[in-house]
């Protein structure tokens, strides 16, 4: 199998997806350079206003006439009192004194502020005629994916499972990224808890790839053009990599991050609801382990995210890695420390040696 469908598909020379990364990760520079490369760059929106979106997207296309896309969040309802926040920041208070952080007063937003915020970015993505989205946390309603249809929009969206990417088709995607249990990041879980969608690329490509027609698009661990190769071997027609463009020079990340990334290659990348609320592969560090006794006292995502950042950011600040959210995959250690460019080049190269296409 080759990556044929999926390169028509997205308009691209290679069917390689750089992951939408939030936190400033993605920026114009890295999404451009992808695109610029024969891939496609992604802008990873979930986090942003729908008018921060729309400078982001006016901001690549200045600086790329190719294809790239938009990630976005699917709203999911939550339910957080100022009772539950109160009693996690007290909990959370000791990684606040190791910076000699005070407190601040918390005030959750709104389940429906978070689709009214949804609603908005899809006006963004339509009006700025963006030719690809993809989601995350599930699919849109019926409503929105045919307005996206309407518009001409391809959709991708992320399942764990077989069943998730079943759904996904019958929702009316036109492919599906299938995110193995390896990934960094947040888990795309939508049908099942995340705790029981943990389920290894090796054995997920073929099970969901013999369950759907649309193009399966592998993520999770996915490095080198070995791993591309075996990706495609088991079925998957393009690949979605995020920790290795993590480390590249266009990307936004934290020198701290890469550097995690670069030079503490055995340090272990673990599943964790501690940063977000959401369980999202991590590099372990200190929070991690101190904390995961009251990981089940913690609040919901995203509300979690709020008590966190400010630890988190004087952590990165400091120049060490104990309290940061240092997001990354398994097989981190094959990061490379290049440019976007120089890695969708050697990517290519290496999956073309094992005779497959990308």
């Amino acid at each position: 199998m080759d990556s044929k469908r999926v390169r028509g598909l997205l308009g691209v020379e290679h069917a390689i997806i750089q992951a939408p990364m939030a936190g400033g990760i993605t920026t114009s520079g890295l999404v451009s350079e992808v695109s610029n490369a024969g891939g496609l760059g992604m802008i990873a929106a979930g986090s942003l206003g729908p008018e921060d979106l729309r400078g982001l997207i006016q901001e690549t296309r200045a600086r790329t006439g190719r294809h790239f896309g938009v990630n976005l969040f699917i709203p999911r309802d939550f339910e957080v009192t100022d009772r539950d926040i109160s009693r996690a920041l007290g909990l959370l208070r000791p990684a606040y004194e190791a910076f000699d952080l005070g407190q601040k007063e918390i005030t959750p937003p709104a389940p429906e502020d978070i689709r009214e915020k949804f609603e908005a970015q899809l006006d963004v993505v339509i009006e700025e005629g963006v030719p690809i989205v993809s989601f995350i946390f599930g699919v849109p309603h019926d409503d929105q994916i045919l307005r996206l249809k309407e518009a001409g929009i391809i959709m991708l969206a992320t399942a764990t499972t077989a069943e998730e990417a079943a759904a996904i088709e019958a929702a009316g995607m036109d492919a599906v990224i299938l995110q193995g249990s390896e990934a960094g990041g947040h888990r795309g879980a939508f049908l099942r808890s995340s705790e029981d969608s943990l389920i290894g690329l090796m054995s997920l490509i073929p099970d969901a790839a013999a369950r759907v027609d649309i193009p399966v698009i592998a993520a999770g661990g996915i490095m080198t053009g070995r791993n591309i190769a075996a990706a495609g071997i088991l079925g998957a027609e393009g690949v979605q990599m995020g920790t290795a463009f993590l480390a590249v020079h266009e990307s936004g990340a934290h020198r701290l991050h890469k550097s995690i990334l670069t030079e503490f290659r055995d340090a272990p990348a673990v599943l964790t609801k501690l940063f977000t609320g959401r369980q999202a592969r991590a590099v372990k560090n200190r929070f991690i382990s101190e904390f995961s006794g009251v990981q089940e006292e913690m609040v919901d995502y995203p509300v979690q995210r709020s008590l966190t950042q400010p630890f988190q950011d004087a952590s990165k600040e400091s120049g060490v890695p104990d309290y940061a959210m240092l997001l990354s995959g398994q097989g981190k250690q094959s990061a490379r420390d290049i440019s976007a460019a120089d890695l969708m080049e050697r990517l290519a190269a290496e999956a073309e040696a094992f005779k497959f296409r990308i």
